[in-house]
């Protein structure tokens, strides 16, 4: 009798967890290519549907034989909640690995944050934020950020500008402000967000660089593994992302350096040697 309550109670567990596994899969649309996406992100994402994003939903949306349908919402707060979690899409193109409130698909590319510079400035060469001729200097950071961390460290935060972190883009855009404000020289250097800085720079200022800063050692680290993400529980759409991923690396890295994003190795401590 203890056998047979065993084996019921065994079954029972396995058939619900099928069901669980089906209810989450049935949340993924089998019509389209469901994409939580920034209309004003670019040049990750935008409405037109230009950025290095947008191509990369365009690549998957093309492997599963779907069309990619877009679910638009400011990247600020609420954004999880109000698509992904809403199941009003299934899939966040570009996450960083280890949020909480997705479940992350396996990385994709690696990045770091940067410094851009004037190509001909004398700080041209410079790949340290603990460089000494960075000291007087006043450079562009993103309030909250990163890099801000290493400013203070450094004695830089006192001369440096801080722009503003969350925001809504189709109303303020803090990095192209930043990337002008070092065109016409009100600052000397600007730490941008390599995916961000490396295409708005190849795109519309030619005069200025992008070095990425993979040789700083200590913490808060400035590189990061970007996945997609999808709803936690989906491991199965997880899965078959994981599985595309892996078999359109090449297509991937393509997509992401003609694009102008800085690729750096998995460990970030250098430039990533990408298959010629």
């Amino acid at each position: 009798m203890r056998v047979w309550a065993k084996s019921l109670l065994v079954i029972g567990i396995a058939l619900c967890g099928l069901t669980a596994q089906a209810q989450t899969s049935d949340l993924v649309s089998k019509t389209a290519f469901r994409v939580c996406a920034d209309p004003a992100n670019a040049p990750m994402s935008d409405r037109d549907e230009n950025g290095f994003e947008n191509r990369l939903a365009e690549l998957f949306a093309a492997q599963l034989e779907l069309p990619v349908q877009y679910e638009w919402y400011p990247m600020s707060t609420g954004f999880i909640r109000n698509t992904l979690r809403a199941n009003k899409c299934d899939v966040v193109i570009g996450y960083a690995q280890g949020h909480e409130m997705v479940l992350n698909t396996n990385h994709y590319f690696t990045s770091a944050y940067t410094l851009v510079t004037k190509r001909d400035g004398a700080i041209a060469d410079v790949d340290t934020l603990s460089d000494a001729r960075l000291q007087g200097l006043h450079l562009g950071v993103v309030a909250g950020s990163p890099p801000a961390t290493h400013l203070a460290r450094n004695g830089l935060i006192a001369d440096a500008r801080a722009y503003n972190l969350v925001v809504d883009r189709r109303h303020e855009s803090p990095i192209p402000d930043m990337l002008n404000d070092l065109n016409t020289g009100e600052i000397d250097g600007a730490l941008i967000w390599g995916p961000i800085a490396g295409p708005l720079v190849k795109a519309d200022y030619p005069d200025l660089q992008v070095t990425p800063l993979v040789k700083e050692t200590m913490p808060p680290r400035l590189f990061f593994r970007i996945t997609m993400g999808v709803r936690q529980g989906e491991k199965v759409w997880q899965r078959q992302l994981n599985s595309l991923i892996r078999r359109n690396q090449t297509e991937i890295n393509t997509i992401l350096s003609d694009a102008g994003v800085p690729l750096i190795n998995d460990m970030g401590t250098g430039l990533l040697e990408l298959e010629q």
